[in-house]
């Protein structure tokens, strides 16, 4: 079947040259490691659980508030203004 998948510049780069230095078609060397891939996964003992994301807390241990992208962004660029704060 044919697909088409997007690969970082480097990556590909890395992939096309490995496979010339091993005398395979890049096709031959994805198709590999593709295989490789899913049979480690198959013999994987538990699927991986998706952890929470991480809640930050001010060193009082209160939650910090929740910020819209509007206040992030204002901030950012008070920061980043000469003379803007540096906390």
């Amino acid at each position: 079947m044919r697909t088409t998948i997007d690969l970082p510049d480097e990556l590909f780069r890395q992939a096309k040259a490995k496979a010339a230095l091993d005398g395979l078609r890049l096709k031959d060397l994805i198709t590999r490691f593709v295989e490789q891939g899913l049979r480690q996964g198959a013999s994987s003992a538990a699927p991986l659980r998706r952890s929470e994301l991480p809640v930050a807390r001010a060193a009082t241990g209160r939650q910090l508030p929740d910020l819209t992208s509007a206040e992030i962004h204002r901030i950012l660029e008070e920061e980043e203004a000469p003379g803007g704060r540096r906390d």
